[in-house]
């Protein structure tokens, strides 16, 4: 049975020849560590297991590694006093020998008396550890449980403390004892720690990163901006005059922005934006004009982006001509953003034209590749799935497979699964296109199953357990996992989906650890 259990749990395998099984009952805690683990003692007690199922096996591993044995050394002798001057010095040296001569209960109450009376010396963060450990030594349920808690405390308000890596392992230690003597809770502790430490989760593949759209400018304030007081006043008054009659307002605003000295850029930074709030004739113009020919950047930005809410064949044609022309990737990106808004074809044959352009930084070319990929237009799709073939950067593949799971469609599914089998590519493409296609909730889980059955490479094999545990509360996926975990003729992939099982809730998930321990 141990050896069954070595060979399906991941981290398991070092530390069952030397531990015994932490039931999260009292009277199974004491009796784990002399009795072997019978068919019958674990049928009878399987139903009152606490501990997550796939951290069973590694919360044995730490009940042993909290004792002293290993090498989870710990701070035992507080240090000399050293702060002279200090109101807690005499009561530190107090405690100190106390503890020194072995006085623990003497020493935990100088301690927290120390804290009480002296909350604000500089002993009084490491006094928190000191009492712990007092308590720790002392021993006994109560004790340790006011100990955990003291730890806990001294996390929450002396983070930075020079004890407090030490008091992360007397806390495991804590932890490892109070599930010795039975405690459920410090029994799922110790599991859900052993699980994060010995058995690693498979890696995710990199989600690419989203572009997120430019921040819509707005007018800055005059702490953000000093425009001075007089400037200030100038752009209330136009702000106030654009809400009760803008066509009396908009004009004196053009006039604004169509000065070009130096002094006036705070000013028209702002005007730009009161422009951009209400929709006339000659909004689109202005904006166009600000945007082509200010000389500070942020005006132009700003123009640019808000040129996204003017839905017009002459703002689309001002973006094409901007984005193709200009240097500054700032303003590439918001032009970018900006056409990507506009529902017309001649939108999207922009940005398909930028995404061939080979001289045009990579960087934009991607988030121009994002775009695409939200857009509803029938056309982006097939383009994407063509630049793929010619384009050789490994890190535009990417965001060409992430785009083309936005699209979803059935040419896409297949696409992405043609390239998750295609051993030319590189492996991290291929684990990533496997991955937006299981994400994209267009390719089935039967597709999945066909494909773990077909594919011989193992790291596609553990992409495809790794897809397939992300497809929450479906029976068919926790099905072919559950199959894999019993019947995989590779242990190493067993081990991979029994962990994946085990971060379910499903009580299948149970019954596949009482079979695998029974020899069932």
């Amino acid at each position: 049975m141990l050896a069954a259990l070595a060979a399906a749990t991941p981290a398991a395998a070092q530390y069952v020849p030397a531990a015994a099984p932490v039931a999260a009952t009292a009277e199974l805690s004491a009796a784990a560590a002399r009795l072997s683990m019978a068919r019958a003692e674990l049928a009878a007690s399987a139903s009152r297991l606490s501990a997550p199922v796939a951290a069973f096996a590694p919360a044995m591993a730490a009940a042993r590694l909290a004792e002293p044995a290993f090498d989870d050394v710990i701070r035992d002798a507080p240090p000399a006093a050293s702060l002279q001057g200090d109101p807690g010095d005499s009561l530190y040296r107090l405690a100190r020998a106390s503890l020194n001569r072995g006085r623990y209960r003497d020493a935990g109450n100088q301690f927290r008396e120390l804290r009480r009376r002296y909350p604000k010396s500089g002993y009084a963060a490491n006094s928190m550890y000191w009492e712990a450990f007092a308590l720790y030594r002392e021993g006994g349920n109560e004790r340790l449980r006011r100990a955990a808690a003291v730890l806990d405390e001294q996390r929450e308000k002396y983070p930075d403390a020079t004890t407090a890596g030490d008091a992360s392992t007397l806390a495991v230690r804590i932890r490892g004892e109070l599930a010795r003597m039975g405690d459920n809770e410090a029994a799922a502790a110790i599991a859900e720690d052993a699980n994060d430490a010995a058995t690693p989760a498979p890696p995710s593949p990199e989600t690419p990163r989203t572009p997120r759209p430019s921040r819509a400018p707005r007018a800055m304030s005059a702490r953000e901006r000093d425009c001075g007081d007089e400037s200030d006043m100038k752009i209330a008054a136009l702000n106030a005059l654009l809400q009760m009659d803008a066509d009396r307002a908009v004009p004196i605003l053009k006039q604004v922005l169509a000065r070009r000295d130096s002094g006036s850029v705070c000013l028209r930074r702002k005007a730009i934006f009161l422009v951009s709030q209400k929709q006339t004739d000659a909004t689109e113009d202005i904006l166009l004009d600000a945007a082509r020919s200010d000389p500070d950047p942020e005006v132009k930005q700003q123009a640019v982006f808000w040129l996204s809410q003017v839905g017009t064949e002459k703002a689309v044609m001002a973006l094409d001509s901007i984005l193709s022309r200009s240097s500054d990737p700032s303003l590439q990106e918001k032009a970018i953003f900006a056409l990507s808004q506009h529902s017309g074809g001649r939108a999207a044959a922009a940005l398909r034209a930028y995404v061939e352009r080979k001289d045009a930084p990579e960087e934009m070319r991607e988030k121009a590749v994002f775009w695409l990929g939200q857009s509803n237009d029938p056309e982006n799709p097939a383009f994407l799935r063509q630049v793929y073939a010619r384009t050789g950067s490994q890190a535009l593949k990417q965001k060409i497979l992430f785009a083309l799971s936005q699209s979803r469609g059935a040419e896409n599914q297949r696409f992405l699964l043609d390239v998750a089998r295609n051993k030319d590519e590189e492996i991290e493409v291929r684990k990533q296109a496997l991955f937006w296609a299981g994400q994209s909730g267009s390719v089935s889980t039967a597709d999945l199953a066909s494909l773990y059955t077909t594919m011989p490479d193992r790291q596609m094999r553990e992409q495809i357990i790794f897809v397939l545990s992300q497809k929450n509360n479906d029976a068919a996926a926790m099905d072919k996992l559950i199959e894999i975990a019993r019947r995989d003729p590779d242990p190493e992939l067993r081990k991979r989906a029994l962990f994946w099982v085990g971060q379910s809730k499903d009580p299948r998930a149970t019954q596949l650890l009482q079979d695998i321990l029974t020899d069932k």
